[in-house]
């Protein structure tokens, strides 16, 4: 069976860690050249070494929420394989901390936006002046269950999600035209970093497991398998789609 990202190059932010680091991996696995980007250069040199190819794979730093940022990852991308036929916008907070709406700082809704809907919006735009250059491509963005449903505690992080899944499906529609595909993916509650809290917390972990019906939390290379295929050709009639990937959660 042909790898299903053979000789396409794929970028990845928040590659670093959790989600981010699996669909690096996966996409190389996969037959992608991959640059691997990140605000922690840290993590990203270490999932460089872990795909284990350096002449398909560089890491590049990146602030998501930098233009001038945004701009050179890019143009460096090309730089180095040539192209960019695959983007994923993964990188992402939450701040951990869960309150009503009126007792949410400012500053934490400022920092959550400015990463989750800024950091997409403008990755989305440099790609996709790239991608129409090329005459095509696929971008997938990473969203959340909770851009979908409620989840109490959190609207700063729900709005941001909400968000995303809107930018998603206009997007995807604006350039339907010019062969160029964007859909998303909808975590429910995934063993990350984001989530350490809880799943070391075993009366939180039992809450969480609680509500997928699936009865347990994800994994990061699940939500792997389902980029790389939204990425790849296989999804070619796939566009303007949250992809929930929730043990069951949002279908309650």
């Amino acid at each position: 069976m042909p790898s299903q990202l053979q000789d396409k190059v794929a970028l990845v932010t928040g590659a670093g860690s959790g989600i981010g680091r699996a669909t690096a991996l996966a996409m190389a696995r996969e037959g992608a050249s991959v640059v691997v980007s990140d605000i922690d250069a840290e993590g990203g040199e270490e999932t460089v070494t872990l795909i284990g190819d350096e002449s398909r794979a560089a890491f590049i730093h990146a602030d998501v929420t930098d233009p001038a940022s945004v701009d050179a990852l890019v143009t460096r991308t090309v730089e180095i394989f040539g192209s960019l036929d695959c983007a994923v916008n993964n990188a992402g907070v939450f701040t951990g901390e869960r309150a009503p709406l009126h007792e949410i700082p400012d500053e934490s809704y400022d920092f959550v936006m400015d990463v989750n809907v800024k950091g997409v919006w403008l990755c989305m735009k440099r790609e996709i002046v790239q991608m129409l250059e090329q005459g095509g491509g696929a971008i997938v963005n990473t969203a959340s269950c909770v851009g979908l449903v409620a989840l109490p505690g959190v609207a700063e992080y729900a709005a941001s999600k909400h968000a995303v899944v809107g930018l998603t499906r206009t997007t995807a529609v604006d350039y339907a035209a010019d062969g160029i595909r964007v859909n998303c993916v909808c975590p429910g509650y995934i063993k990350t970093n984001m989530t350490r809290a809880s799943w070391n917390d075993p009366e939180r972990l039992a809450l969480m497991k609680s509500r997928q019906p699936i009865g347990r939390m994800g994994l990061p290379e699940e939500v792997a398998e389902a980029i790389v295929w939204l990425s790849s050709d296989a999804a070619s009639f796939v566009t303007g789609h949250p992809l929930s990937i929730d043990g069951g959660l949002v279908a309650q």
